[in-house]
């Protein structure tokens, strides 16, 4: 799961910095897009629900209940996105019982739909998903895999305005993190700004 770290109030950015990745529990993540604050409520507030419902229920929800729970709460957010406060997350996780990871992408109205390989949000999703649809493969190790989203990352950011590519100059990059066996986990800037290099050196040549 990456995203990147600008906010805009129309043509002025209004944050460099934004999160836009969230832990959801320790088997998964949700990513926002959309209304800066009703998306990060939405966030923080589905992160609480789960971990209510595994102290009470003493286990946590499937990824198929996780997804529901998602759906769920951005359809109750529907009447403010009809007055523009849009919010439209993605949801990934890892599901250690039954060893399977799943994505899922919504719109605006709680529709929720699971995607096989991967899934675009926000502004710039198009283009991201441009990206990654020429350069996806099957058998992508870890390494490659955090390439390819820099790359998706980086085109997106040169098409849309209201999505930021790598900060060199103020060391502010894109946020990545890894759900696997291991649970969820964010790479460090030191990880990512190598592997931005990386593929700056290559975009180079």
């Amino acid at each position: 799961m990456a995203g990147d770290r600008r906010a805009t109030a129309g043509n002025v950015i209004s944050k460099r910095d934004m999160r836009k990745v969230f832990e959801a529990d320790s088997w998964s993540a949700v990513a926002i897009s959309g209304a800066a604050g009703p998306s990060m409520q939405l966030a923080k507030i589905f992160a609480t629900e789960l971990e209510f419902y595994e102290k009470v229920e003493g286990l946590p929800l499937s990824l198929e209940g996780k997804a529901n729970k998602l759906a769920q709460m951005v359809r109750d957010n529907l009447p403010m996105a009809l007055q523009g406060l849009v919010v439209v997350p993605l949801f990934a996780g890892y599901d250690p019982r039954t060893d399977v990871a799943r994505i899922y992408e919504f719109d605006a109205a709680g529709g929720r739909y699971e995607e096989r390989r991967f899934a675009t949000s926000g502004s710039g999703g198009r283009d991201a998903r441009g990206s990654l649809k020429a350069r996806y493969r099957e058998d992508l190790d870890r390494e490659q895999a955090v390439d390819v989203v820099i790359e998706a990352l980086w085109d997106a950011a040169d098409e849309d305005s209201a999505t930021g590519g790598p900060d060199l100059v103020r060391g502010i990059y894109p946020l990545l993190a890894i759900i696997d066996q291991e649970g969820y986990r964010e790479l460090p800037d030191e990880a990512i700004a190598e592997r931005v290099e990386m593929v700056i050196s290559a975009r180079r040549q």
